[in-house]
């Protein structure tokens, strides 16, 4: 689980180049480069600028971790519901 963690917060330091928040470019290509295979629509530069807006909660136009997180635990949960119940991620 420490090496999932690591991950995590790695991917977003590294797609914010180093930065507090990914803006709306870094969010994109996080979203179409690592999460591509667990969420649907990841082509559709709209569909990803929704999520964003979604995820925005202070609506500064920016994915701080926290909102990141929020997307991560989302994904977590749907993941596990999935497992449980027998279904597949895929798309």
């Amino acid at each position: 689980m420490e090496s999932a963690i690591k991950t995590v917060v790695e991917q977003f330091v590294s797609s914010a180049g180093g930065k507090e928040s990914l803006s709306k470019n870094n969010f994109e290509k996080l979203v179409k480069h690592q999460l591509g295979n667990i969420l649907q629509d990841t082509d559709s530069t709209s569909a990803v600028k929704e999520m964003m807006q979604g995820l925005d909660e202070n609506k500064d136009g920016k994915v701080s971790f926290k909102e990141y997180m929020n997307l991560i635990g989302y994904l977590a949960n749907t993941f596990s519901d999935c497992k449980t119940k027998g279904q597949t991620t895929t798309n």
